[in-house]
């Protein structure tokens, strides 16, 4: 092993950081200084984080940072990708995705304070997060060791870590019989592995945590309005509220009617299919309600050239580009069509299906003078002028057909 002093480890309190905060201990011989990112959501079967920051000193960190970065996450990173519409192949909401860069950041704040000579993740050498750390490690300190056990290590599947864990009495979130991959935050839960390895399973109802089911959501509609100034989500039922505060209150809403689950097998960026089951109640609900204010706000070409955007975006993010020139200079891009995203949309949710009722806007272009079947007057519209419209816009076709005959 090379020499090292210091290792900051981006740990969760999950299995695999449980574990490698032990390992580098004893392979490295190095400090270890545990440091974990609140985006919402707590994890290892944790009730707190500073129970979650006991934990790592017990097992052998010298310290454990708790950063809150809850409202940074869903405005600096949540509330982009929202404007962009950003999927990745149509389904996947970036929850895991969006949340990488944002914690490679603060590791990486806590490896310049503490003098730290590399860093370490838990992601495994098959998953998509690896590249994601990294990438942002290398690119916000260029340079750094970056120790990834899964790499490394004799550890060869969750059954391993378990019995590794298992080994120096460090408690863990998951057994042999349930060993499911998760990673949540305020965006989504994510759910990996045992039965869901196979794309032939339907997924367990008991592994969700955020929605329920359609059978057991209530039987009465509900309705909710969302707000928004320049395509950033500002308020819930015309009540102005925080960013992190928006996000929570929509997955609460969204939860407790069946919306927001995702069941997908996935192209990883390390070129092997995955399947994974995804919940994202308040993904869904502002996307459903974006998409809608922007089909009155916003202009033809620039709505249609936006839209081959979103899934560019979805691919940036996906495979962990976001401190990149081309992520940024199309967000720039993205922001700059959203001037006039201001307005609010209504949805109705019943048994996981979302229903748009309502949507305004003070800057719509729906004019429905101009768009009704009834008379709007010749100076509006004169239904004469389509005639010679039409004759040009069919030129090439016409020309085509008379000098190329079949």
């Amino acid at each position: 092993m090379a020499q090292v002093k210091k290792v900051v480890l981006a740990y969760s309190g999950g299995l695999d950081t449980s574990v490698i905060i032990r390992w580098l201990i004893e392979n490295y011989h190095c400090e270890v200084v545990a440091a974990c990112v609140d985006l919402g959501s707590l994890e290892g079967g944790a009730k707190s984080f500073d129970e979650i920051k006991q934990k790592a000193i017990r097992t052998g960190a010298s310290k454990c940072y708790i950063v809150d970065a809850r409202k940074e996450f869903a405005s600096d990173f949540i509330f982009p990708a929202v404007k962009a519409n950003a999927l990745y192949e149509d389904k996947y909401y970036l929850g895991t995705s969006l949340a990488r860069p944002l914690i490679s950041k603060h590791i990486v704040a806590i490896a310049k304070k503490e003098k730290a000579d590399a860093l370490s993740h838990g992601a495994t050498g098959k998953g998509n997060d690896q590249v994601r750390f990294e990438i942002g490690f290398r690119t916000l300190m260029p340079g750094v060791k970056i120790i990834a056990p899964w790499r490394e290590w004799n550890i060869r599947s969750r059954e391993d870590a378990i019995a590794y864990a298992q080994k120096y009495n460090i408690p863990i979130p998951v057994t042999k019989s349930k060993p499911y991959s998760s990673d949540a935050n305020m965006w989504h839960i994510s759910y990996e592995g045992g039965i869901l390895e196979d794309p032939a399973n339907p997924y367990p109802e008991e592994i969700f945590q955020m929605t329920v089911s359609p059978q057991k959501a209530p039987n009465k509609p509900e309705k909710v309005e969302i707000g928004f100034v320049k395509g950033v989500p500002v308020s819930v039922n015309g009540k102005k509220l925080a960013p992190d505060a928006l996000v929570l209150a929509l997955n609460k809403i969204g939860g407790r009617n069946a919306v927001g689950r995702v069941d997908m097998v996935e192209n990883r960026l390390v070129g092997m299919k995955s399947r994974g089951v995804y919940e994202s109640p308040a993904a869904f609900l502002l996307y459903a309600a974006h998409r809608d204010l922007e089909t009155i706000t916003v202009d033809r070409e620039t709505y249609h050239f936006k839209n081959t955007l979103s899934g560019k975006m979805g691919e940036m993010i996906y495979n962990g580009l976001w401190y990149t020139t081309l992520r940024t200079a199309l967000s720039n891009f993205i922001d700059e069509t959203q001037k006039f995203v201001t307005g609010t949309v209504e949805l109705e949710l019943y048994k996981g299906n979302i229903k748009t009722l309502s949507r305004k806007s003070p800057h719509s272009l729906y004019w429905e003078k101009l768009s009704t079947f009834g008379y709007s007057g010749e100076q509006i519209y004169d239904h004469k002028d389509s005639e010679g419209f039409i004759k040009l816009f069919g030129l090439p076709h016409t020309v085509e057909s008379l000098l190329r005959p079949k």
